[in-house]
């Protein structure tokens, strides 16, 4: 039976461009150096254990985990899943050449494997709510049989969808990452339902949450800035916060990002906000002149962060309860 894989596309989704260009996909951790070095897993899992010694043993246990099934199970003719946060879909290729070390330049993610791309990708938003839950987990390498016939059947035709009751693996730190994804998926999918200016609403209680004093712009023209936070009460004390706010599926580009930095107060700090995510070029701009860039993934961890001290009419907004987990 073909395998399927889900593959985070490094740390910051950075390298979706790189895979597609040169046919691989490819994953880190390079202290470990090259895991076909190692005969059995708890040799790997000693030398995680003094490379990764700060940190904790769940952590480093699942890290091995996660190499040695790139670098052992995942085999030629296995499906790659990843996902494209720019684009909010998902590349789905085959592997066709099994695990290799690229020593190459010190290569951040130097363990992988040769993939051929599909031309075709799957919009998350044409997926299942289940299988958008379980392909959201955090974990960088993890098994997705159960949902190999949904993705077959929407490459094909984007009209129909399979969805195989197969159970995810057993396993408890799989289990509990992959509680922990779905919630944060599921708080994504709220916060994906608001209107504008509910999100508007939803930015604004996060900065008084972080004790920042907030002036939301009313409906209608902005001129570039939907909200503005600042210290004190006036508004004269550095530092003041510009605030773009987009909602929608797609990007935020670089013209939306100049014009947020030319907007009123000019020395003004600029946040831009936007759930569809940004381009490459805006990404480009947006460093070049220190404007800060939270799409949708990472506004859902800062509201996880700072809910219970949102104001209770922002959390109706986004009505959550807390959960706990072992550790």
């Amino acid at each position: 039976m073909t395998k399927w894989w889900m593959v985070r596309a490094g740390d910051n989704n950075e390298l979706i461009p790189v895979w597609l260009r040169q046919k691989i996909v490819s994953i880190g951790w390079p202290d470990l150096e090259n895991p076909k070095l190692f005969t059995t897993k708890e040799q790997l899992l000693s030398k995680a254990d003094l490379v990764y010694s700060e940190e904790k043993p769940q952590t480093r246990n699942s890290w091995v985990s996660q190499v040695w099934r790139f670098s052992r199970e995942i085999e030629i003719g296995d499906r790659i899943i990843s996902y494209s946060k720019e684009k909010r879909e998902y590349i789905i290729g085959s592997v066709t050449e099994a695990h290799y070390y690229d020593y190459a330049n010190e290569n951040p993610y130097p363990n992988t494997l040769k993939v051929k791309w599909e031309a075709n990708t799957v919009a998350r938003d044409q997926l299942s709510q289940s299988a958008k839950n379980s392909l959201g987990s955090v974990l960088t390498v993890f098994r997705v049989d159960q949902w190999g016939s949904e993705i077959e059947g929407l490459l094909a035709n984007p009209s129909i969808v399979k969805n195989p009751d197969v159970p995810p693996e057993d396993d408890e730190t799989v289990i509990i990452e992959d509680l922990k994804s779905k919630a944060r998926l599921m708080i994504e999918d709220k916060v994906d339902k608001l209107d504008p200016w509910q999100l508007q609403d939803l930015v604004g209680g996060l900065l008084q949450a972080m004790k920042y004093n907030v002036k939301i712009s009313p409906k209608g023209p902005d001129g570039g800035v939907d909200i503005l936070a600042y210290k004190d009460a006036f508004g004269f004390e550095q530092p003041i916060i510009k605030v773009q706010v987009k909602h929608r599926k797609s990007t935020a580009g670089s013209p939306e990002i100049q014009q947020l930095l030319g907007a009123n107060p000019l020395k003004a700090n600029c946040l831009f906000v936007s759930t569809g995510g940004f381009t490459s070029q805006a990404m480009i701009v947006a460093k070049q002149n220190s404007v800060k860039l939270v799409d949708l993934e990472e506004l859902v961890q800062l509201i996880i962060e700072w809910y219970e001290l949102m104001p209770n009419d922002t959390r109706a907004l986004l009505p959550l309860q807390k959960m706990y987990v072992p550790e």
